[in-house]
């Protein structure tokens, strides 16, 4: 379980926390039924080479330093492997096609919006924008990366957040999964989502979040998206949720041709395995 700074943090963090729905209605896709036949390749170790588009659907090449080129990369655990939650136990639950290659620590913390923070955060870490990891705490304090890289960490007084320099400079990749760590326990869905903007799924895109702040609520980000000519959009969902949990490509439970794939013609609802989205619920960064 989280901690929290308050009890009016706790109230906040708590309604961060993932939940689970029961609705999971079926609802037609528009897309033209494909055969999923050769989308799985299970040699492949990385997202993109794992899964391939469906047949009339490709990729369009993206900026090679971009997020989205880090997460249509992202690398993937070998074919079967099982997904673990953070005390090591075993997933079990037929939700997901493959497991994201990170590690998570032993603590309950790297939950929905915890690990779509994590990848971003993992992202500007590795092209070295320091500047750019930053985020928003349910207290709405502005966690900077770049002031816990001086030494500064945050001191918490009630519902008071402020900067202390408690440390010596630095910026190991120790330091940094340290900041992503009280990051996990001070943010969530509803912190996340107040920092996203509102997108329509017509112009969906890698890195694009659904998310539902509130208790119960939860997060998933698109990790891929495919076009055919027609200009219509196919996409790959990554998660984590609750408890703590490694990273998950997802399947599509309501089109078994198109699995793992979703079709981006819905006009309503969103089902993912684990939970139902309004197509409102689109967001980017």
């Amino acid at each position: 379980m989280k901690h929290h700074i308050t009890y009016l943090l706790f109230v906040c963090v708590t309604l961060n926390c993932c939940g689970q729905t029961t609705d999971k209605q079926a609802e037609s896709i528009a897309v033209t039924a494909v055969n999923n036949k050769g989308v799985i390749d299970e040699k492949g170790m990385t997202l993109q080479t794992r899964f391939n588009p469906p047949e009339g659907f490709q990729r369009k090449s993206v900026d090679g330093n971009s997020f989205a080129s880090y997460l249509r990369n992202l690398p993937l655990k070998p074919a079967g492997t099982k997904a673990k939650y953070f005390n090591g136990d075993i997933k079990y639950d037929d939700v997901y096609d493959a497991v994201v290659d990170m590690d998570i620590s032993n603590r309950d913390l790297q939950q929905c919006a915890d690990a779509i923070m994590r990848l971003r955060g993992e992202y500007f870490y590795s092209i070295k924008a320091y500047g750019q990891i930053s985020f928003t705490l349910t207290n709405g304090f502005e966690m900077d990366y770049t002031e816990w890289m001086k030494g500064s960490r945050v001191i918490v007084n009630g519902n008071k957040t402020v900067w202390r320099k408690t440390a010596e400079p630095s910026n190991t990749y120790k330091d940094f999964r340290n900041y992503m760590e009280f990051v996990f326990i001070y943010a969530g869905t509803i912190s996340l989502s107040k920092s996203l903007k509102s997108k329509d799924i017509k112009n969906i895109a890698i890195g694009d979040v659904f998310i539902l702040g509130g208790s119960p609520g939860h997060a998933v980000i698109v990790v891929d998206v495919a076009e055919n000519k027609n200009e219509e959009k196919v996409f790959l969902l990554a998660q984590s949720y609750m408890p703590a949990q490694e990273t998950q490509i997802l399947k599509n439970d309501n089109d078994d041709k198109l699995s793992p794939w979703y079709s981006a013609n819905i006009v309503e609802y969103l089902y993912t395995p684990q939970w139902t989205f309004d197509v409102g619920q689109l967001k980017t960064w």
